[in-house]
């Protein structure tokens, strides 16, 4: 990136944030940019533009989103901000003027480069560059170096972290095992033994096999396997009686998916969150957006280890509940025509396309929610959040707590049909031990 006479533009617009393919931008509607906006939230909010325009699996986008936030969080620390830094803090060259500024916005827009390579960038870093570097240039110019320098170090640490290993999903036919549902195959079968950001290794948290149970044999014929199918059977069911699922959990069930393309997807809903609280709080945004980002990363990982890499890899409620004849259990009675509450954009109902245990949606939430009581010093932060799902357009809700907004975001997905309540539990309880790992090992 060219070191001299960066970020001389004088205007532009805040939400203009213009991610789009690598041949055309996608305008957003314009609001002006305050002078002093936090740079931090801005990259931000390009990398949620960035999850709309590519629609892929939450395992990728968490791991993009932590790539950029720890870059932006060296460069934080390398100007001076408190806390460890991740990988180092980085030095500055002589006869160059640094503005912390224009280095954050050089970490971040080359790391989203690297890590979403289809999209086009140059309009998101220009808008960030709206007013001129803070001090007058040193004799050899204005220098980025020490945000290229934190973008490339994370970029090369994670270069073999196992995310490109693109190894085809073999499904079973076993009753139990996970097979696809009409969805597509399966996304991210490897994602469980990519490196960790924190972690010793992905399995460091890993949950009990479901129920506890040793073996799928002894799951599928127990009572509690049956109890988990007729529950999620009942509240999750397109045409659930309101007796099963009122219009409140209608309601939060779409509030929380956002798994349809063109939204945020759920890490972005937890980011944008996360945007709300700060806003609200004093906040150090470097450290809270970067262990936020963190723990999202690393509870995919282990999310994924437990959905692929243990000798249960659990099919849906609705492939459950419509082959039930070969689960041996009397307890669950075969429905062929039964549909969950999910539907995509076109009308149809559908499961994500991966096994069910443990929840991606309920670990996201109790990793995001493990930092944010952490990082704030108390769990009682009420807040009003929002949702891009479009079965849900314009709602928002308010939470008492981190905990309360998890613990629905993971009980949402029972009465939206795709998942048990022992994946909500296990999710939960998996993102609170990752929080407590990254916050207490990390960005200190």
């Amino acid at each position: 990136m060219n070191r001299r006479g960066l970020g001389r533009a004088t205007t532009a617009f805040f939400a203009a944030i213009a991610v789009g393919a690598t041949i055309a931008t996608v305008p957003t509607p314009a609001t002006a940019v305050p002078r002093g906006f936090d740079h931090v939230v801005y990259w931000n909010k390009v990398l949620l533009d960035a999850y709309r325009a590519t629609d892929l699996p939450p395992t990728v986008l968490s791991r993009a989103g932590a790539m950029m936030h720890l870059a932006l969080y060296d460069t934080a620390v390398s100007f001076g901000a408190s806390g460890a830094p991740y990988i180092a803090k980085i030095g500055r060259m002589p006869n160059y003027n640094y503005d912390r500024d224009m280095n954050l916005d050089a970490a971040a827009v080359q790391v989203l480069r690297a890590v979403f390579p289809t999209l086009n960038f140059d309009q998101a870093y220009s808008n960030s560059r709206v007013y001129p570097p803070i001090g007058e240039p040193g004799p050899e110019g204005y220098s980025s170096s020490v945000g290229e320098t934190a973008a490339q170090n994370i970029i090369n640490a994670r270069a073999n972290d196992g995310s490109a290993n693109n190894a085809a999903y073999t499904p079973s036919s076993t009753a139990g095992q996970w097979r696809p549902t009409g969805s597509g195959p399966a996304a991210s079968p490897n994602w469980g033994s990519v490196k960790p950001f924190a972690l010793t290794s992905s399995s460091q948290f890993r949950p009990p096999l479901p129920g506890g149970f040793a073996n799928i044999g002894a799951m599928l014929s127990s009572t509690q396997y049956a109890n988990q199918v007729n529950d999620v059977r009942t509240k999750g069911a397109v045409d659930a009686p309101a007796t099963a699922r009122n219009s409140d959990q209608t309601q939060l069930a779409f509030f929380w998916a956002n798994d349809a393309g063109g939204t945020y997807k759920p890490p972005g809903q937890l980011f944008a969150h996360t945007q709300i609280v700060a806003a609200q709080r004093p906040t150090e945004t470097a450290r809270l957006f970067a262990l936020v980002a963190m723990a999202m990363a690393d509870v995919a990982i282990a999310a994924w280890d437990a959905k692929y890499n243990t000798s249960i890899d659990l099919w849906r409620p609705e492939t459950a509940i419509a082959e039930p004849q070969s689960d041996g259990n009397a307890a669950t009675t075969p429905n062929p025509n039964w549909r969950p509450l999910s539907v995509n954009r076109s009308g149809v109902r559908f499961s994500p396309p991966f096994p069910a245990y443990i929840s991606g949606h309920a670990s996201f939430a109790g990793a995001w929610a493990g930092i944010m009581k952490r990082y704030y010093g108390t769990d009682a932060v009420t807040f009003t959040g929002g949702t891009e799902d479009p079965n849900a357009a314009g709602v928002t809700r308010t939470f008492n707590s981190f905990s309360a907004a998890a613990t629905e975001n993971a009980v949402s997905r029972i009465y939206l049909g795709v998942h048990y309540q022992w994946d909500a539990d296990g999710g939960l309880s998996t993102g609170e031990a990752v929080a407590n790992r990254v916050f207490g090992n990390y960005l200190k």
